[in-house]
């Protein structure tokens, strides 16, 4: 999942990095499921067409507590292929379906009194949806059964949840293993080949969110403004200006609105051979009135109270997504990653201290602090030098109007090219030092 942005002489190209993840329908076992949020007016400047989707039914779903259980209702326009599993650490229940239309749907038609907690739901994949449900208490599946009118073809799935001990919940629970949803087993990492100095860069931009997880909201006129399409938005915007400088190719983790874990973000990179990684946010901290672009590297403690929130928020989306985090690194592969980034960590600090540079170079909105640190996952590569650009908050007014500004865009994209510029003279002067 991805998009290659390439430049020949008179045309710009944005085609697919990767192939569709999704290829053949899952196999239909036991539920699917559609949920959604009644969300006002959506801000884009994507065309809608019709869709062949299916429809969530908002009157024919619902959820309701039972004496020892829960009992989920979701209602379809027509049947759909489906699966279904627990989670830990927070107990949940992630439903994952073909595609659907979640409007006029409300998260709150499938919170209870007792039993669940919250709902999210959205595009998790190209092509596939993902319900999540987070329960009050362990809770398994008792029984599931999709219902599909022979005429109209509707359908009904009916989910039955029944309370467990943590003991029993813990023992079933995890995400199923397929290779169509999951990272591929790990490679022994192969050191890389010597590239021309004069050749361009590659940098895969990651724009935040996406799909399920919509990141910062806010609304502006009226509409609802999300985290995740400005900075597709803006992603694309500063890959097509890199590519024009001809100094750097530019790949992206997300061209489109759909799901990508934190973990596979930095996959991607890898996978793709990227001389350098930038992600892009736009978040919201209600704390302190935060405002102006900030730059921030990677560091175990973050460097004020704002930073760790920030990282926070951003750990919690792949939660609520309901990403299995059960198979995280341990401490002895943490400490050789460390050893790793002995050489990369320096010049992630140099790419950061060029880029606040370049951006106040344009007389951009900057933070009053523009360089901090944090412990952001999608900053973890051990060879790859990797910064996160927070562009601004959606919490601030005038960084919402500046977000929304083409203008402001371009000069805020030509100051991180002019940063990556001066960056990749530096970093060619002194990386041998670094070595040593």
């Amino acid at each position: 999942m991805g998009r290659t942005i390439a430049m020949s002489r008179k045309t710009m190209v944005l085609a697919a990095l990767l192939p569709v993840l999704m290829a053949a329908p899952l196999a239909a076992q036991d539920a699917a499921e559609a949920v959604g949020t009644p969300t006002p007016q959506v801000i884009s400047q994507v065309p809608q067409g019709f869709s062949g989707l299916a429809r969530i039914e908002p009157q024919e779903t619902r959820a309701a507590d039972r004496r020892s259980g829960t009992d989920i209702t979701l209602g379809l326009s027509q049947g759909v292929p489906y699966r279904l599993f627990t989670l830990a650490a927070p107990p949940r229940v992630v439903l994952d379906f073909q595609e659907v239309d979640w409007s006029g749907l409300s998260a709150q038609a499938l919170v209870t009194e007792d039993g669940i907690t919250a709902a999210q739901f959205g595009t998790y994949v190209p092509g596939w949806s993902r319900l999540v449900l987070a329960l009050a208490q362990p809770m398994q599946i008792d029984t599931a059964a999709m219902d599909i009118d022979p005429v109209t073809a509707a359908a009904r799935l009916s989910v039955a949840l029944r309370e467990t001990t943590a003991e029993e919940f813990a023992a079933t629970t995890g995400a199923p293993r397929d290779a169509r949803w999951d990272l591929p087993a790990p490679t022994p990492m192969i050191a890389r080949e010597a590239k021309d100095s004069l050749a361009p860069l590659l940098i895969v931009i990651d724009p935040g969110h996406g799909g399920i997880d919509p990141g910062a909201e806010a609304f502006l006129q009226g509409g609802l403004v999300q985290e995740k399409d400005l900075m597709l938005q803006f992603a694309i915007e500063l890959g097509e200006m890199l590519v024009r400088s001809g100094q750097f190719n530019v790949q992206l983790t997300r061209d489109d609105d759909y799901f990508v874990s934190l973990e596979r973000r930095i996959a991607l990179a890898h996978q793709a051979k990227a001389d350098l990684f930038l992600s892009l946010h736009a978040d919201s901290l209600s704390e302190g009135r935060a405002h102006g672009t900030t730059v921030y590297t990677l560091s175990d403690d973050a460097s004020d109270a704002a930073s760790a929130t920030l990282v926070e928020r951003q750990e919690r989306g792949d939660l609520l997504a309901g990403t299995d985090l059960s198979q995280a690194d341990d401490r002895v592969t943490d400490v050789l990653l460390d050893l790793a980034r002995v050489e990369t960590h320096p010049r992630s600090q140099a790419l950061a201290r060029a880029l606040v540079k370049g951006l106040k170079s344009q007389g951009g909105a900057m933070n009053r602090r523009p360089l901090r640190e944090a412990g952001f996952s999608v900053l973890k590569s051990a060879d790859i030098p990797s910064a996160l650009v927070e562009v601004g908050f959606l919490s601030s007014p005038r960084d919402l109007a500046n977000l929304m500004d083409p203008e402001w865009r371009e000069r805020t994209a030509r100051g991180i090219l002019n940063g990556l510029l001066s960056w990749r003279i530096a970093d060619e002067e002194t990386r041998p030092l670094v070595r040593q």
